[in-house]
């Protein structure tokens, strides 16, 4: 009986082992894309805003303000949001449907991070970034195999999606707030 109960158990630590290391698997292909493609230095398009790194300081700011939109409504479905009551049926959708926009929002930012500028390492900061960037890809692809996946554990997807968040809220930190809080550089 002892085995009957084990084999469960070690399938969803198979699984959970086989979407980490997806997820591992896509950070390291971009930090490596990024490492040995010589940047371009230029921007592919800046959709309107007055230079690539605007644009990609406010998009990056969509990006996480979509997130905080995730983290409230993933509190609100878990009932874990104290005054909230129980989540209405938008809740839901509203969810999966700012995930996907922040994702999207997030694709020109990543675009011009990897091929207009490399992989980053002239200060802490820089090297902090492209490093937490990669890994912000591998989390969501992990998050998004691990939704898709049965049988792992509990708290396996909301540990994936704290993970992403983290790695925005840290990307978003080390590139767009740095951006508008420096003197003398045009916003728009």
């Amino acid at each position: 009986m002892g085995s009957h109960a084990q084999a469960p158990r070690q399938a969803a630590r198979a699984t959970l082992a086989a979407i980490l290391l997806s997820g591992a698997l896509v950070a390291v292909a971009l930090g490596v894309y990024a490492g040995v493609h010589a940047p371009a230095g230029r921007p592919l398009f800046t959709l309107g805003f007055s230079g690539m790194l605007q644009m990609k300081a406010w998009l990056a700011t969509v990006a996480a303000l979509l997130l905080v939109v995730q983290l409230t409504t993933a509190l609100w479905m878990w009932g874990r949001l104290p005054a909230a009551g129980s989540a209405p049926e938008w809740v839901g959708p509203l969810h999966r449907y700012s995930g996907a926009a922040a994702f999207v929002v997030s694709l020109p930012v990543a675009v011009h991070c990897l091929w207009a500028l490399g992989l980053g390492s002239a200060t802490p900061r820089v090297v902090l970034h492209s490093t937490a960037g990669c890994l912000f890809y591998g989390a969501y692809a992990a998050k998004m195999l691990g939704l898709r996946l049965p049988g792992l554990p509990g708290w396996a997807v909301p540990a994936l999606g704290g993970t992403v968040l983290a790695l925005l809220v840290l990307v978003w930190a080390t590139s767009a707030l740095w951006f508008f809080t420096r003197a003398g550089l045009p916003l728009i």
